[in-house]
C-alpha cells in the first residue's frame, strides 16, 4: 500500500511548477537560435586568444584577491577565547 502512496506522491510532485525556473526561461530570447556546431578541424584552426597588459593585470589582481580570502578561510573558525570559554563549560570524561 506504501508503495502506491510513493508513486502517487512522485506522480503529484512531476507535475508541480517551478518559479526559479519559469523566471529564468522567461528572461532569455523565447526565439533564440541554437550555436551553431563547427567542426573540430575549424576549432583547432581558430586563432589563439591572446591577453593584453591589462588583461595580464585584470588577472594577477584576481589571482591575488583570491589568495587573500583562502589566507582568510584557513583561520580558526572559533576564536581562542570563544574556545576557552567553550572548554569550561564542558566537564572532560
Amino acid at each position: 500500500m506504501w508503495r502506491a502512496w510513493i508513486i502517487l506522491w512522485l506522480a503529484l510532485t512531476a507535475c508541480a511548477d517551478f518559479p526559479e525556473v519559469d523566471a529564468a526561461l522567461a528572461q532569455g530570447d523565447p526565439v533564440a537560435e541554437y550555436p551553431a556546431l563547427l567542426p573540430f578541424e575549424q576549432l583547432l584552426a581558430a586563432e589563439e586568444p591572446r591577453l593584453t597588459e591589462a588583461d595580464d593585470d585584470a588577472l594577477r589582481a584576481r589571482a591575488a584577491g583570491l589568495r587573500g580570502r583562502a589566507a582568510g578561510l584557513r583561520r580558526p573558525v572559533i576564536d581562542p577565547g570563544t574556545r576557552d570559554r567553550m572548554n569550561d563549560g564542558v566537564t572532560q570524561p
